[in-house]
């Protein structure tokens, strides 16, 4: 008979991912236990763990917390909103002083920021874990994001660490901050996803309007993810490209729809941006064409009435693709570049004291984000903890610089075809503005103080100023 209090963990929800973090866990040598009012889901569980690992799944959410170790380490991976409330309210009066709870789904931070509140009022350690890295990563490692609580980060990390990614024998895990750091800096890393993804699609509709078929673009992007472009969305993309359809003899990206999916936290990082306010418009680009790819009715008739002669330029396939190349690898850099700007602010608005170098360190492994260049970030951290944006570091500028022709031309040869190109154009135009010493909004000014009386302030003499314009 199984005596109390002998496991370690516990998961509520044994979907694809609870279930996989919780075999992960219990492959490096930890007992858990996993909760599901779907008896077929624990049976699921038990049935897919490795033979010699401690592993049981119950129908009975008293039961699980009778059975967990004190202080008590539970963990939800339920979609978000109401359904955290309602776990975190069927779960109050089975926990004591002292227990944790984890919210390990992708949660709005100000969700989180309540939760965190309510929870200590009753001496109950609340914590917002971001989780990447989808079923394999839950599985074999994903990158994880804890925030919150500190002493329950430190009560839970050794479980942590054993189940992150690794990189070169380091965890891909790390106290991310105060409250519900931990959210935020997941929902900004699923707002640079969006952006890679969206600019990873205009580089494919670029070449595929070239002409090059599916073997040369799977060809193309495999030979991309073997240089400075390594990266999961990368390598993924490659594979992609050979897929063939299991109902046709297509290969299935060619009868895929069009009309793209979210869950909404690109969305949330959009509109969060903007109450700090900080400029993330690769981002914003990236979800506005998602909504827009689900005009697909209107896009019909708008192709009929807008039908365009444009030819796209002769450019040699070589390079156009080196083009695409650097145009991609320059758009990411930016994509990174407004993310970060984004944790940057927020942490220190927010009072949330998000540690940048970490956060950089948790995404080179197990995320959806994970790349070559974040090793290049991590140093530019290291020399400059407080830098508000990885664009002013010396060695990032070059890398920027060097790709910077050839995304000129690219966009160019974009707009010439008629190749909507969103994402890599608005990437640019955050650059040529960031580093611009003076922008044309001295005439936005004026003209605010015309028509509203806003205000301005001069360059020459400081105070703010207002003028009675059109009386000379």
């Amino acid at each position: 008979m199984m005596s109390d209090n002998i496991f370690d963990f516990g998961m509520i929800g044994l979907g694809v991912m609870g279930r996989n973090f919780l075999l992960n866990m219990a492959d490096n040598g930890f007992s858990v236990i996993g909760f599901d009012k779907d008896a077929a889901k624990n049976t699921a569980l038990e049935g897919s763990a490795t033979p010699g690992t401690t592993v049981k799944g119950v129908s009975e959410l008293s039961q699980m917390i009778s059975l967990l170790k004190r202080p008590r380490n539970v963990m939800m991976l339920v979609p978000a909103g109401q359904p955290v409330d309602d776990v975190i309210a069927s779960l109050l009066p089975l926990l004591e002083k002292g227990d944790v709870i984890i919210d390990g789904g992708n949660s709005h931070y100000t969700d989180t920021l309540r939760r965190v509140k309510y929870l200590r009022e009753k001496e109950i350690h609340f914590m917002g874990i971001g989780v990447s890295g989808g079923e394999e990563g839950a599985r074999r490692g994903p990158s994880i994001m804890p925030g919150g609580d500190l002493a329950a980060y430190e009560n839970v990390r050794p479980m942590l660490e054993a189940v992150a990614a690794k990189v070169d024998g380091t965890p891909c895990v790390a106290y991310l901050g105060k409250e519900g750091a931990g959210h935020y800096v997941k929902m900004v890393h699923n707002g640079i996803e969006y952006a890679i993804m969206q600019l990873i699609s205009e580089s494919y509709a670029i070449l595929k309007a070239a002409g090059l078929s599916n073997q040369q673009l799977h060809e193309t992007f495999k030979t991309w993810n073997e240089g400075k472009l390594k990266s999961f969305l990368v390598e993924i993309t490659a594979d992609i490209f050979l897929q063939k359809d299991d109902k046709t003899d297509a290969h299935l990206v060619d009868v895929i729809s069009d009309k793209a999916g979210s869950k909404g936290t690109g969305k949330w990082t959009s509109q969060d941006s903007m109450e700090l306010p900080v400029a993330v418009p690769v981002i914003d680009t990236a979800v506005a064409m998602r909504t827009l790819s689900g005009y697909k009715d209107e896009r019909i008739k708008a192709a009929a009435l807008y039908s365009t002669t444009t030819a796209a330029q002769i450019v040699p396939t070589q390079e156009l693709i080196d083009k695409v190349y650097d145009g991609l690898y320059f758009a990411t850099i930016l994509s990174y570049a407004q993310g970060l700007a984004m944790l940057f602010q927020a942490s220190k608005d927010l009072q949330m004291d998000i540690p940048l170098p970490e956060v950089v360190s948790v995404w080179r492994g197990g995320c959806i984000i994970r790349a070559s260049l974040l090793p290049v970030f991590v140093n530019a951290y290291k020399q400059n903890p407080e830098l508000s944006n990885i664009l002013l570091n010396q060695e990032v500028a070059e890398l920027v610089k060097s790709a910077e022709g050839n995304t000129r031309a690219l966009i160019a040869h974009a707009a010439q075809a008629g190749i909507p190109a969103a994402g890599l154009m608005s990437s640019l135009a955050y650059f040529d503005a960031y580093r611009s010493e003076r922008m044309p909004t001295n005439l936005i000014q004026a003209q605010r103080d015309y028509f509203g009386a806003h205000t301005y302030q001069r360059i020459d003499i400081p105070g703010t100023f207002h003028t009675e314009w059109g009386q000379q």
